[in-house]
C-alpha cells in the first residue's frame, strides 16, 4: 500500500502482530472462583482488561509515547510529554468506562540526565493532577547504547501502565455490544496529533525542510518542532463526568494509531454495524499545513492521524445534547459528528473529503 511506504509503517502488519499477541494472551485468561484477580474475558477492540478483586472491578492498560519523543530531543522541551503518556493509557481505560486512578511508568535511558528526568516527571505530575490520577510506581533503567535518538543529550523511551475502577453505576465495561443504528456519534476535538503518526510526520518534515526541520518557523510564535510537540488533551475526566451523570456510552473509540476508521471499527465490529461521519471536526490548521507541505492524500492523512478528532462516543439520541453540555462545561469541544448505520461501512464526509471503509 502507498500509505504504508510513505509512513515507513505497515498498519495491517501491526494489526496482525497485535492479534497474535492477543491470541497468546487469551490462553492465560481464566475465571478462578474465590481467587482475587480473576480475569474477565476481553472483547476485541477494548484495550483494557478487567481484574476482579471482590466487588471491585479494576481495569488495566499499557502504552508508550513512541517517536514523538524525538520532538523533545529536537526542541529541548521535556515538560509536556507527560500529557501524552497519561493520555495514551488513561484515555484507553476511559473508552471502556474505567475511571483511571493511578499510573506506573518506566523510563529507559542511554545515560542519566537529572535535569531532563526532572522535567519529564514534572510534566507527568501535572498531567496526572489534571486526570485525577496518582503516580504509584516507576523505574529508571540505564541501557547504554541499546537506546539512541537525536542530538547529544539523554535519549530515552517512556512507557506506562495505568489502572482504573469501573464506576458502581455500570454493570460491565463499555464493549460496543449495545451499539444500534440511529445512535449518535459525538466527536471530541483534539488539539494536535496526540502521540501517533509521528513516523510519517518526521519523514514529511525531513523531506520538506531537511535535517533541522524542527527549527523552521511554523509562524511568528513557534517553530515546526514546537507546533508538532503540542501535548495531548486528556479526555478521561470528561468521560468520568458523563458516566457520573448516568449516561453510559454504548461505544467509545480513542483515535490513536490507525486513524478514525481503524479505531472506530473496533467498536462497531462487535455488532457489525457502520456509521456515517458527516460532521466531524475540521482538521486542525497544523494538520492542513502538514498535508500541504507533504502533498499527502486525504486517505493517508485520515489513516494515520486523528484529523482533529481525538475521541468518538456513541450515545442514545436523547442523551446527545446533555453530553455536549457536559463537554462544554468542562472546556472540551464536542459536536454531533454522525450516526450509526445498519451497513457495516464507515463513511467519512468532511468537505471535499469523501472516504469509505468496509470491514
Amino acid at each position: 500500500m502507498a500509505n504504508q511506504k510513505q509512513s515507513g509503517l505497515d498498519i495491517d502488519l501491526g494489526n496482525l502482530c497485535s492479534k497474535d499477541a492477543f491470541d497468546w494472551a487469551k490462553t492465560t485468561f481464566r475465571n478462578r472462583e474465590n481467587k482475587a484477580g480473576a480475569i474477565a474475558l476481553k472483547v476485541d477492540g477494548v484495550f483494557s482488561n478487567m481484574l476482579l478483586f471482590g466487588n471491585q472491578r479494576i481495569g488495566i492498560g499499557s502504552d508508550g509515547i513512541g517517536t514523538k519523543i524525538e520532538l523533545t530531543e529536537r526542541t529541548g522541551i521535556y515538560n509536556t510529554l507527560g500529557y501524552d503518556l497519561v493520555a495514551m493509557v488513561a484515555d484507553d481505560l476511559a473508552t471502556a468506562g474505567f475511571e483511571p486512578t493511578s499510573i506506573s511508568n518506566i523510563i529507559d535511558v542511554d545515560k542519566l540526565d537529572r535535569e531532563i528526568i526532572n522535567e519529564l516527571m514534572k510534566g507527568l505530575a501535572e498531567a496526572c493532577n489534571f486526570a485525577n490520577m496518582s503516580i504509584t510506581g516507576g523505574e529508571i533503567a540505564e541501557l547504554g547504547n541499546r537506546i539512541n535518538g537525536w542530538g547529544d543529550r539523554m535519549h530515552f523511551n517512556w512507557c506506562s501502565t495505568a489502572i482504573g475502577i469501573l464506576p458502581d453505576n455500570m454493570e460491565k465495561p463499555i464493549d460496543g455490544s449495545g451499539v444500534k443504528p440511529g445512535q449518535v456519534v459525538i466527536a471530541l476535538r483534539s488539539r494536535g496529533f496526540r502521540s501517533n503518526g509521528y513516523s510519517l510526520l518526521r519523514r514529511t518534515m525531513q523531506a520538506a525542510f531537511g535535517d533541522n526541520w524542527h527549527a523552521e518557523r511554523y509562524n511568528d510564535e513557534k517553530t515546526w518542532g514546537e507546533a508538532l510537540l503540542t501535548p495531548s488533551l486528556i479526555y478521561c475526566p470528561l468521560i468520568s463526568k458523563i458516566i457520573a451523570n448516568n449516561i453510559i456510552p454504548q461505544g467509545a473509540a480513542h483515535i490513536t494509531g490507525g486513524g478514525i476508521a481503524d479505531n472506530f471499527r473496533r467498536v462497531l465490529k462487535t455488532t457489525n454495524y457502520g456509521a456515517v461521519l458527516n460532521n466531524l471536526h475540521e482538521p486542525l490548521e497544523v494538520m492542513q499545513r502538514v498535508i500541504e507541505v507533504g502533498n499527502i492524500a486525504p486517505e493517508d492523512a485520515y489513516l494515520y492521524w486523528n484529523m482533529g478528532n481525538g475521541m468518538l462516543l456513541i450515545v442514545e439520541e436523547n442523551e446527545a445534547d446533555k453530553v455536549l453540555e457536559l463537554a462544554d462545561s468542562g472546556g472540551y469541544h464536542a459536536r454531533k459528528a454522525g450516526y450509526v448505520t445498519q451497513s457495516s461501512e464507515i463513511r467519512i464526509e468532511c468537505g471535499a473529503v469523501q472516504l469509505k471503509y468496509d470491514y
